[in-house]
């Protein structure tokens, strides 16, 4: 009787599959591999060696709680002479003495999950069944089949495997960025991703059809937009878009999702208060980015919110150019969403970058998700392509239609059709710097292509080249707008006619919030008779005072400015809008020791005060991927006077070497969301 082979113990060799497929980072405790790419397990026999042409060898591999070969869940496959590139294969590598190294490759499609993976070994009739453990499976960028390969190494790297980067924020005319924590490879992260899409509505609806559709980046994307947020489900973010935010964590606080993601699981998947779109966007970069789609995160100045389906954003001011309450259509500061990289099957020609936006809008197909949206869709204007290409195009082309209310009751239309969509940005590869996609989404304006779009979705701009003739007003700010001062903002009157005009100037300034929103008053004027000569230009300033805008300025720092002029002979109205963003101070980051892993080193933080007031609950937070192991949080014990220093030292100890991020947030009672951040390159500790 031949003696049947033996398991003894089975080396799932991370450390070395880890590398091979671009997953070192996320340690050793269990092993991650991307499909489509083969993966090595060592078998340590007892007794005896495996003999080939005796002995024979089979794999299964199982995902989620039903499994079936019908649904792609689970699959048997043999030990075989050589791998097989579209089906689960095994092959041995090599042998040495007792110890067998065999080879098992995944298809490029292949459901991504965790698997259990077990071994049927067999001598004749006889055989046996070892359980060898789990591995998870992932997308796979690099490999040239799989729906999400992207060509580009660096690119990859990026959207990928790098775990810090920048979100854009503030205005179309003052763009700036704040420093994000993605951790995407970070303790716990890949289990709570697994976990999210676990959690979803449709896996409870139909376990074995959710599983069977892990294979398609589609599907997997769509799911991540709708549990971002919490709308429809056990989502991870509640939002908030205004004050207060007592219950929970203002928005302005988040520097990484890292935080975010493990709150939400340690609280039994309850949703972690609050978000707003750039927060809902990051957390959406970094799960995709975690499941292996290459993602980033993108901001759209002067947004605009649709809910209508008419790509127009109508606006209703008083007689004095106030804008009037009510209204559910909003032209938002910057509005942020994320594109992920695929295949697109179900809609050929159309595979790339696509829209994924998790912030609760509107619903799409009866959730709040969007996505994903075709960018090439929304640059020819193909409205009927899935999915929600018309949202996604009205935010990027709407026109924005005023309504001022007339002494006689009527109401006087003005139309802007050139500020919605502008400065589309996005991180540069391999760089802090912006990248402006801006011509992904839309042809250049008045060009042929761009007539040919509009034309087809039945939307009509008038441009100002095309009108050059009559008034125009213009709104520009001056240097040194921080926080804490005080500083003069200017209305340019333009008199582009042969006659001498005289009108009305409603100059004025309110608080606002990024999503346009408004608030308090802080600056006006109003001028009955301002005298515009033929073909000149006449500057009226407005003084904007810190006495009035400190108290109504909301964790945004945003003020909308607006000037409305209308001539009194032709009742011509004339309309200049513009975003103004109020600076926060610097926060200067030194790092003292040598930065080398696995060696402490403190980081010392400073914040002067710019208010001409005390700062009381001074809070630093210090965080980093591979850096920090967590956020490290530093309060100051004292207030901090007008002109004085905050400053605090934070020891940490970097776990993993290469270009690192240290992100930094303060907070207090007067200033709130206070980004820095550092680039620090940590050497690895000599052996």
């Amino acid at each position: 009787m031949a003696e049947d082979l033996e398991l003894q113990s089975c080396d799932l060799r991370c450390e070395r599959n880890h590398r091979d497929h671009r997953t070192s980072e996320m340690g050793c405790q269990q092993l991650v591999v991307r499909r489509g790419q083969p993966f090595s397990l060592t078998l340590h026999f007892a007794g005896r060696s495996y003999e080939e042409g005796r002995d024979k060898l089979a794999f299964d591999v199982e995902t989620g709680p039903c499994p079936s070969e019908v649904s792609g869940t689970k699959t048997h496959f043999p030990v075989s002479g050589s791998l097989e590139e579209a089906a689960w294969s095994s092959a041995v590598e090599s042998q040495d003495g007792a110890s067998l190294t065999v080879a098992i490759c995944s298809p490029p499609d292949a459901r991504i999950g965790r698997y259990s993976l077990t071994m049927e070994a067999s001598t004749g009739y006889q055989g046996s069944s070892f359980r060898l453990g789990e591995f998870v499976l992932l997308f796979n960028p690099w490999c040239p089949v799989d729906s999400v390969f992207l060509e580009s190494e660096e690119e990859r790297t990026e959207y990928v495997l790098t775990q810090h980067g920048h979100v854009f924020q503030g205005s179309s005319s003052f763009i700036y960025s704040i420093p994000w924590n993605f951790g995407q490879f970070e303790d716990e992260i890949l289990d709570i991703c697994l976990q999210l899409l676990d959690t979803n509505p449709k896996f409870f609806q139909n376990q074995d059809r959710d599983c069977s559709r892990r294979n398609s980046p589609i599907y997997i994307s769509r799911v991540v937009s709708a549990m971002v947020n919490c709308n429809d489900d056990q989502g991870i973010l509640f939002g908030r878009w205004k004050q207060p935010y007592d219950d929970g964590i203002s928005p302005m606080v988040w520097s990484g999702s890292v935080d975010i993601l493990q709150r939400w699981r340690k609280y039994g998947c309850q949703p972690v208060r609050y978000g707003q779109c750039w927060v809902f966007a990051a957390v959406a970069c970094t799960v995709l980015r975690c499941l292996g789609i290459p993602t980033r995160v993108i901001t759209n100045y002067n947004s605009a919110h649709d809910t209508n389906s008419n790509l127009k954003i109508e606006q209703y001011l008083d007689e004095n150019g106030k804008v009037q309450a009510g209204t559910r259509e909003y032209i938002w500061n910057f509005h942020c969403w994320v594109e992920s990289w695929m295949a697109r099957p179900d809609l050929p020609g159309y595979d790339g970058w696509q829209v994924l936006d998790p912030t609760p809008q509107e619903k799409s197909e009866g959730v709040y998700c969007c996505g994903p949206t075709p960018v090439k869709a929304i640059k020819e204007g193909e409205l009927k392509l899935k999915y929600d290409v018309p949202f996604v195009f009205a935010e990027v082309n709407a026109d924005v239609v005023y309504w001022m209310l007339q002494s006689d009751s009527s109401r006087k239309k003005t139309v802007d059709s050139t500020s919605v969509g502008r400065n589309i940005s996005t991180k540069s590869v391999g760089r802090d710097t912006r990248e402006d996609i801006t011509h992904n989404y839309k042809y250049q304006e008045g060009s042929e292509e761009e007539r040919a779009v509009l034309e087809k979705v039945n939307l009509r701009k008038t441009y100002p080249a095309e009108a050059e003739e009559g008034l125009k007003v213009k709104i520009k700010v001056s240097e040194g707008m921080n926080n804490g001062c005080d500083f003069d903002i200017f209305a340019v009157l333009s008199n582009n006619t042969a006659s001498e005009r005289t009108c009305r100037l409603m100059f004025g300034a309110r608080a606002a919030g990024y999503n346009g929103a408004l608030g308090p008053e802080c600056g006006s004027k109003d001028l009955l008779n301002v005298a515009l000569q033929p073909y000149a230009d006449k500057t009226v300033p407005l003084r904007i005072l810190y006495e009035k805008y400190g108290g109504c300025l909301t964790q945004d720092n945003m003020i909308k400015a607006m000037a409305l002029l209308q001539d009194y002979e032709t009742k011509e109205i004339v309309l200049g809008v513009r975003n103004i963003y109020v600076k926060n101070p610097d926060i200067k980051i030194r790092v003292l020791g040598e930065p080398v892993q696995n060696r402490k080193l403190v980081a010392e933080l400073t914040l002067i005060n710019p208010l001409p007031g005390p700062l009381s609950g001074c809070v630093f937070t210090m965080e980093g991927a591979g850096l920090t192991k967590g956020q490290k949080v530093q309060e100051l014990d004292s207030p901090v006077g007008p002109g004085e220093e905050a400053k605090v030292r934070v020891d940490f100890v970097p776990q993993q070497s290469g270009l690192r991020k240290l992100v930094v947030d303060f907070e207090s009672d007067k200033l709130t969301g206070v980004k820095g951040y550092r680039n620090v390159i940590i050497a690895p500790l000599s052996k």
